[in-house]
């Protein structure tokens, strides 16, 4: 069967003022996750949300809020965004490699679904450990950017990764995040990657469904050729 698509806006490139409605926008046009990235303003130079919007927000959806951790101590943050409702907290292997177990101990016990990161610098080595481990992440995420700032550039010299990752893990959530949108899909999906993190080409567009349905359809398209 394999793995299957999800299309997760990312909610940095949402009205902020009106985070409820364009959360609930986003799943009526069919959004499968919203991803919420989270940045410390030390890890990265960018200083967005917290536990409280995430808080906020839950009490407004039931959907999936697939956390983006990019922060310096992430285990600080397990156990805030657990009560405040967040159903997937993705850390940075960069900062972990220390505590990565506790990490995934503590985020599994917080009913949380743990996932791992890596930026474009990172080998992708580092994290077969926390995928190979007994209490393993759940998730990869391959930042197809440098993280901290919408916009950017998609870069496809991380497809490397991707495919890699695929061929290790049939089985295993790959995300993207960076510069995904009608023109870099394809790459993207035939790499392997199922789980795509899209901002400004779903909320810039004309209609965000149809560019939704696109990305969806090319994950479908690819995932038996992988």
């Amino acid at each position: 069967m394999g793995v299957t698509p999800k299309i997760a806006p990312s909610m940095l490139s949402s009205d902020f003022a009106n985070l409820a409605s364009e959360a609930k926008r986003m799943l009526d046009f069919g959004a499968d996750w919203l991803h919420m990235d989270i940045m410390d303003g030390h890890f990265v130079p960018n200083l967005t949300i917290g536990a409280p919007v995430i808080e906020s927000l839950r009490k407004h959806t039931a959907a999936f809020l697939d956390c983006h951790l990019m922060v310096t101590n992430p285990i600080d943050y397990v156990e805030p965004l657990g009560k405040a409702g967040a159903s997937g907290f993705t850390f940075h292997v960069e900062v972990s490699k220390e505590n990565w177990q506790e990490l995934i101990q503590k985020i599994k016990s917080k009913a949380m679904r743990p996932g791992v990161a890596l930026k474009p610098g990172t080998p992708v080595e580092e994290v077969y450990p926390l995928v190979d481990s007994e209490n393993p992440v759940e998730m990869v995420l391959v930042m197809t950017v440098e993280p901290g700032f919408g916009g950017q550039k998609f870069m496809p010299e991380m497809m490397d990764k991707v495919r890699v990752l695929r061929k290790k893990y049939p089985s295993l959530d790959i995300e993207v995040d960076g510069g995904l949108g009608p023109s870099t899909i394809e790459m993207a999906a035939s790499a392997g990657a199922n789980c795509i993190v899209a901002g400004s080409s779903i909320f810039g567009a004309a209609e965000p469904g149809t560019v939704i349905s696109h990305m969806r359809n090319c994950v479908l398209e690819n995932r038996e050729k992988c």
